[in-house]
């Protein structure tokens, strides 16, 4: 009796280890370039609300609560109140002309992470001299 449990328990254990083995889930469908395309058509819709000096829209729409915005030569703005502030600010320039171009986008294969690098240009009135002053930089959005 005691050979047959030793020759049963092991066979036992391995069918019973074998049984309860679940399978890996598959994998979530790979989302990246229509997750891509959302990007670029918010991003175009980002600058048309921003040439037409529509803060209240350009806040609401795209910013979550805790976001940050960072522009040359002023503190960090963190928060939709803020950021909203600093865009009313921005669009009240008669002169304001923006354009920008994306260089890259990069979405997980997760979906849940991605970003944006572009290039810009900005024309703002000068405060100095009140003449048109031509910015370009490059743009980054997460």
């Amino acid at each position: 009796m005691n050979g047959w449990c030793l020759t049963i328990a092991p066979m036992a254990l391995v069918l019973s280890q074998v049984a309860c083995t679940q399978a890996p889930p598959p994998a979530p469908p790979d989302t990246r370039a229509a997750d891509e395309k959302t990007i670029r058509d918010m991003e175009a819709q980002w600058l048309a609300n921003y040439r037409a000096k529509d803060a209240d829209k350009l806040v609401s729409s795209y910013y979550a609560d805790d976001a940050s915005v960072l522009e040359p030569g002023i503190p960090m703005q963190t928060g939709r109140d803020a950021i909203l502030k600093l865009y009313k600010e921005e669009l009240a320039d008669p002169m304001l002309a923006a354009d920008e171009s994306i260089a890259r986008i990069e979405v997980s294969r997760s979906g849940d992470l991605a970003y944006l690098q572009g290039i810009s240009t900005e024309t703002h009135t000068d405060p100095k001299t009140k003449k048109p002053m031509i910015e370009k930089g490059k743009c980054c959005r997460v």
